[in-house]
Protein backbone atom coordinates (compact mmCIF):
# COMPACT_ATOMS: atom_id res chain seq x y z
CA UNK A 1 0.00 0.00 0.00
CA UNK A 2 1.62 3.90 -1.02
CA UNK A 3 1.40 5.87 1.43
CA UNK A 4 2.56 9.87 1.87
CA UNK A 5 4.35 11.24 4.30
CA UNK A 6 5.19 15.30 4.52
CA UNK A 7 7.85 16.32 6.80
CA UNK A 8 8.37 20.09 7.61
CA UNK A 9 12.34 20.95 7.38
CA UNK A 10 14.64 23.28 7.45
CA UNK A 11 18.32 22.52 6.06
CA UNK A 12 17.08 19.18 5.49
CA UNK A 13 16.18 18.43 8.78
CA UNK A 14 12.83 18.58 10.85
CA UNK A 15 11.57 22.08 11.75
CA UNK A 16 10.42 22.82 14.96
CA UNK A 17 7.36 24.40 13.60
CA UNK A 18 5.72 22.86 10.79
CA UNK A 19 4.82 26.80 9.80
CA UNK A 20 8.51 28.37 10.31
CA UNK A 21 9.53 25.61 7.71
CA UNK A 22 11.78 26.09 4.45
CA UNK A 23 9.84 23.01 2.23
CA UNK A 24 8.21 19.87 3.20
CA UNK A 25 9.76 16.95 2.08
CA UNK A 26 7.09 14.56 0.26
CA UNK A 27 8.64 10.87 1.33
CA UNK A 28 6.32 8.20 -0.48
CA UNK A 29 6.71 4.56 0.82
CA UNK A 30 5.00 1.50 -0.38
CA UNK A 31 5.14 -1.84 1.35
CA UNK A 32 6.70 -0.30 4.31
CA UNK A 33 9.60 0.85 2.33
CA UNK A 34 10.71 4.18 1.53
CA UNK A 35 9.98 4.35 -2.51
CA UNK A 36 10.39 8.50 -3.50
CA UNK A 37 11.50 11.84 -1.52
CA UNK A 38 10.92 14.70 -3.14
CA UNK A 39 11.19 18.71 -1.30
CA UNK A 40 8.27 21.06 -2.27
CA UNK A 41 8.05 24.82 -1.15
CA UNK A 42 5.01 25.81 0.90
CA UNK A 43 2.82 28.45 -0.57
CA UNK A 44 3.24 31.79 1.76
CA UNK A 45 2.24 30.63 5.23
CA UNK A 46 -2.00 32.04 6.62
CA UNK A 47 -3.64 29.72 8.76
CA UNK A 48 -5.39 26.90 7.13
CA UNK A 49 -3.21 27.13 3.84
CA UNK A 50 -0.47 24.23 4.80
CA UNK A 51 -3.20 21.85 5.64
CA UNK A 52 -5.12 22.10 2.10
CA UNK A 53 -1.54 22.62 0.14
CA UNK A 54 -0.57 18.83 1.75
CA UNK A 55 -3.66 16.82 0.94
CA UNK A 56 -3.65 18.32 -2.18
CA UNK A 57 -0.34 16.54 -2.75
CA UNK A 58 -1.58 13.30 -1.31
CA UNK A 59 0.01 12.90 1.85
CA UNK A 60 -2.30 10.84 4.53
CA UNK A 61 0.90 11.74 7.68
CA UNK A 62 2.68 14.86 8.63
CA UNK A 63 5.66 14.05 11.07
CA UNK A 64 5.91 17.80 13.43
CA UNK A 65 8.11 19.09 15.90
CA UNK A 66 5.64 21.62 16.92
CA UNK A 67 1.93 22.86 15.50
CA UNK A 68 -1.22 24.63 17.03
CA UNK A 69 -4.28 23.26 17.99
CA UNK A 70 -6.23 24.66 15.37
CA UNK A 71 -3.92 23.27 12.30
CA UNK A 72 -3.62 19.93 13.88
CA UNK A 73 -7.96 19.81 13.72
CA UNK A 74 -7.44 21.49 10.50
CA UNK A 75 -5.24 18.50 8.96
CA UNK A 76 -7.63 15.79 10.91
CA UNK A 77 -10.59 17.18 8.61
CA UNK A 78 -8.57 16.52 5.92
CA UNK A 79 -7.77 13.64 6.74
CA UNK A 80 -4.31 13.20 7.82
CA UNK A 81 -2.85 11.97 10.67
CA UNK A 82 -0.94 14.34 12.75
CA UNK A 83 2.38 13.00 14.79
CA UNK A 84 3.71 16.02 16.74
CA UNK A 85 6.51 16.66 19.48
CA UNK A 86 8.92 14.64 17.44
CA UNK A 87 13.16 15.37 17.68
CA UNK A 88 14.67 17.14 14.79
CA UNK A 89 16.21 14.39 12.80
CA UNK A 90 16.35 13.66 8.79
CA UNK A 91 13.18 13.14 7.01
CA UNK A 92 13.91 9.26 5.60
CA UNK A 93 14.82 8.62 9.43
CA UNK A 94 11.80 9.87 10.87
CA UNK A 95 9.21 8.06 8.24
CA UNK A 96 11.84 4.64 8.87
CA UNK A 97 11.18 5.21 12.26
CA UNK A 98 7.30 5.67 12.19
CA UNK A 99 6.90 2.86 9.70
CA UNK A 100 8.66 0.21 12.56
CA UNK A 101 6.42 1.94 15.45
CA UNK A 102 10.10 3.14 16.46
CA UNK A 103 8.50 6.79 15.88
CA UNK A 104 9.00 8.89 19.61
CA UNK A 105 6.38 11.52 19.51
CA UNK A 106 5.90 14.01 22.66
CA UNK A 107 5.13 17.30 24.11
CA UNK A 108 3.73 19.31 21.11
CA UNK A 109 6.47 21.89 20.79
CA UNK A 110 3.89 24.39 19.71
CA UNK A 111 1.48 26.45 22.20
CA UNK A 112 -0.68 28.85 19.91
Amino acid sequence: MKKLFAIPTVSGKLCQHFGHCEKFAIIETEDQKIINETYVTPPVHQPGVYPQFLAQQGVSTIISGGMGQRAQDLFTQNNIEVCVGVDADSPQKLVENYLSDQLKTGQNLCDH
